[in-house]
């Protein structure tokens, strides 16, 4: 029998019967062999603790000795903390892991900073994913690896924005688009527009913000992707209120709200922006009564919304 045969039969009681017979490199390999059987469990708490045990043996051999394999421990802590929604505490485990494997030149060294890089966006440092993700599209660029670039961009991109920094935005998701439009990736060309008209629209710029989200359309309404296309439409209708074609902002904000609205499960949070935009107009065209019981209604939507997480940014979402 192969030694990889004598792998597979170690049962989980043999190697907690192991832990109190060995020392050293041996028993934190055995915490982190343990570790790794009881996060596929979903038992993270548990994971976590003897990854943790596993991380604390290879830290006092030194990165020297067993450098590769307290990378490990670091990216399993990781996983079992994210799994536990900690996320600043997994980015920041995870971080220390593409470091030490960076140093270690580690093939898996890449993948685990996109990884770590989608962790820092979940927990809103947006700084953290830029440096990350310019660094990630660097080596997958060098890699020849196009599309793994242009999701780095893409991500980038939606950082810059939420940031605040829209020209810098811009020029990563155009980035991402060209790399995208060169593989013949229509959705993720379309994704790039849809954002790119957002942060025209955050620019001021009506035109070009109408201009990129009709592009965006096009290709979701051929899609059938609706999702996607209600969120474009919804660029959209702020474009046109930014070139004061009032009417047809709130006749494309009512389909917006129309199709937001008989979506299970509803998402409250894009509804109450809808809701809002349509309010901001109606007080532009003297509506004012329609305006403020709108917002009276709405009032009572964000109360109950207040104390909850926001789930992954509704129509701000990198994934949309």
């Amino acid at each position: 029998m192969s030694e990889e045969d004598n792998d597979e039969i170690i049962t989980e009681e043999m190697l907690w019967e192991r832990i109190p017979e060995t020392n050293g490199l041996e028993r934190a390999n055995t915490y982190y062999e343990l570790s790794a059987r009881i996060y596929a469990r979903g038992q993270y708490d548990e994971a976590l603790a003897l990854a943790e045990s596993a991380r604390d043996i290879y830290s006092e051999l030194g990165s020297n000795s067993a450098g590769e394999e307290l990378a490990q421990a670091y990216s399993a802590i990781g996983y079992n903390l994210n799994q536990l929604k900690r996320i600043d505490e997994a980015a920041s485990a995870m971080s220390q892991a593409v470091d030490l494997l960076r140093k270690h030149k580690s093939p898996i060294a890449l993948e685990l900073a996109c990884t770590l890089g989608e962790w820092w966006y979940s927990s809103k440092k947006y700084q953290e994913v830029v440096d990350t993700m310019n660094q990630c599209a660097q080596e997958h660029l060098v890699d020849g690896n196009e599309m793994g670039a242009a999701s780095d961009l893409h991500l980038i991109g939606c950082a810059y924005r939420e940031l605040g920094q829209f020209d810098a935005a811009i020029s990563a998701f155009e980035e991402a688009r060209g790399l995208w439009k060169k593989h013949k990736e229509v959705i993720h060309v379309a994704r790039c527009d849809q954002k790119i008209a957002s942060c025209y629209n955050r620019l001021g710029d009506g035109e070009k913000a109408l201009d990129r989200a009709r592009l965006a359309l096009d290709v979701f309404e051929t899609a059938h992707d609706h999702r996607r296309q209600i969120i474009t439409l919804f660029e959209y209708s702020k474009a046109l209120d930014l070139l004061e074609d009032y009417e047809e902002a709130l006749a494309t904000l009512d389909q917006v709200l129309t199709t937001a609205s008989d979506e299970e499960p509803r998402d409250f949070e894009f509804i109450v922006d809808i809701e809002s935009q349509i309010a901001s107009i109606l007080r532009k065209v003297n509506r004012e009564e329609e305006a403020i019981e709108i917002e009276r209604r709405l009032s009572s939507v964000r109360a109950i919304l207040a104390d909850e997480e926001s789930s992954d940014q509704s129509s701000d979402s990198s994934d949309n």
